[in-house]
């Protein structure tokens, strides 16, 4: 859990350099020029940062890499950070800038040159994800949330002041899910999640929480047989957000919760297993996009619905081999309980067009360890029944850096799910896995309604740092989708 920071532009006076404190960072192109602010620096270090800015160490930096002076002379700063950019700062390399200057915050006070330079909204992002930590369970000092403060000096403070409540609401989203997916789940229950997805009330969101009574009667006995083996009580939060016109229809952001995730009876192997905290990322997001959405007050009609579950070996718990009902009707043969998060997913999306008709459908799951081995890390694999859709959807990732590719479903596949004891099995084996999944959950989309299933098992949680997070929870999916509606469906 980290505060967010809320960066500050001011304008650029040269005169204050002398006497910032904390980090002072210099943007200097490749080819080693310097601008106002930099020849400045230059002047109080007796030309220290040319010298820097002539080293071999300076030329075989890449963009968006950094070298510093420690304890410059003359100023009163504990360092120079100085940054190599390119002429032009793309929104890409604003934010694997900020992501740099971003890394170094922890506590401290920094100061950016940003001179005339565009995008810094963007290099402002960068900084304020990159800063994140989560810390809720260390004690001492590695536990304190040490405060920062980011300041952009900038010839256009006018221009770049009115975005900052943008993307502290975005910053925001982000972090909320991160907080949620790094959360053990001694402490994330079902019952904690649902009480902190009510916390958007503040923000405007109606919230309301189906507890099991609600999901017996509505039918969604595939969701409640993956839950029945735990101790903590199965429910569906539902989340809506009312800024677009009356009247039009929801887009639909539907998120698997599985809090933790054991296998259940067809138990996973001990090594790895605590890793399935994060087995409710798809929630997670769905979670931070709402409060993203809400914080920036978004034009558009839009409902998160998350199916929050806990997979156990108990001797109430589901086996192989039975046979459920799900809301819509189907019969499906529980072929391994080890695959619940598509159970949970198909009733929750059978509500969702039920009761809210939406316009376009988004469904996230750390669903399968096929779409890992076949993306990796790098990117979440993409399902969808609508290529316009879908091609928007890419667009706004490809806009945001967040990996996503699409992955084929054909109704071949289908024949991987067929049973002989019920309308069809709910697991296809080994052969494209992640694709037999999407298979299954699209029998849950009703015709016509757009829809994407993305497959977030490799992206949700990372062992290394990523460009804009440490390792841990990244947070993916909430810029995406947060950019999704704003391009789509507001306005």
């Amino acid at each position: 859990m980290t505060d967010v920071i809320t960066p500050a532009f001011q304008p650029l006076d040269i005169e204050t350099l002398a006497a910032a404190e904390g980090r002072v960072v210099v943007l200097a192109p490749d080819e080693g020029s310097m601008d106002k602010g930099a020849r400045r620096v230059n002047r109080l270090t007796k030309g220290a940062l040319e010298r820097l800015l002539g080293s071999d160490g300076f030329d075989k930096l890449k963009a968006g890499e950094a070298m510093s002076l420690a304890w410059p002379v003359g100023m009163a700063a504990e360092a120079v950070d100085v940054v190599k950019i390119e002429k032009r700062l793309t929104p890409e390399l604003a934010r694997k800038v900020g992501a740099t200057i971003g890394a170094k915050l922890n506590g401290k006070s920094v100061t950016v040159i940003a001179g005339s330079h565009r995008n810094l909204d963007q290099l402002a992002l960068g900084a304020m994800l990159r800063a994140y930590a989560f810390v809720a369970h260390k004690t001492g000092e590695a536990g304190e949330v040490k405060d920062s403060a980011l300041t952009l000096l900038t010839t256009q403070p006018d221009q770049w002041t009115p975005t900052v409540a943008g993307i502290k609401a975005l910053a925001d989203g982000v972090f909320l899910t991160r907080d949620l997916v790094n959360e053990p789940s001694n402490v994330l229950t079902t019952t904690e999640f649902a009480k902190r997805a009510e916390g958007l009330k503040e923000l405007g969101v109606e919230v309301e929480v189906l507890e099991e009574d609600d999901l017996e009667k509505l039918g969604m006995r595939a969701l409640l047989a993956v839950g029945q083996g735990s101790e903590s009580p199965s429910k569906v939060v539902v989340m809506q957000w009312k800024g677009g016109k009356d009247g039009d229809a929801p887009v639909a952001l539907i998120g698997k919760g599985v809090c933790f995730d054991s296998g259940g009876i067809s138990i996973k192997p001990a090594g790895g297993m605590e890793d399935m905290t994060m087995d409710m990322g798809g929630a997670g997001t769905v979670t931070g996009v709402m409060k993203a959405l809400a914080g920036r007050k978004a034009a558009a009609n839009v409902v998160g619905l998350i199916g929050l579950v806990e997979n156990m070996p108990d001797g109430k718990a589901q086996r192989p081999g039975d046979i459920v009902t799900t809301m819509k009707g189907d019969t499906v043969e529980v072929i391994n309980t080890d695959a619940e998060g598509r159970m949970v997913l198909c009733d929750v999306l059978w509500y969702a067009q039920e009761r809210f008709s939406p316009v376009a459908m988004v469904d996230l799951a750390t669903l399968t360890g096929a779409c890992v081995i076949a993306l990796g890390h790098e990117n979440a694999g993409v399902f969808s029944n609508d290529d316009d859709f879908c091609r928007d959807f890419l667009k706004a990732a490809e806009t945001e850096e967040e990996g996503a590719w699409r992955l084929p479903l054909s109704p071949a596949y289908d024949k991987a799910l067929e049973s002989a004891k019920a309308d069809f099995k709910h697991v296809g084996g080994r052969p494209a896995g992640a694709t037999t999944a999407a298979q299954f959950l699209q029998r849950f989309v009703k015709d016509g309604v757009p829809w994407i299933h993305l497959d977030i098992a490799g992206v949700a949680d990372v062992k290394s740092p990523t460009a804009l997070a440490p390792k841990g929870a990244t947070g993916w999916g909430v810029r995406a989708l947060n950019r999704l509606i704003a391009d789509n469906y507001e306005g």
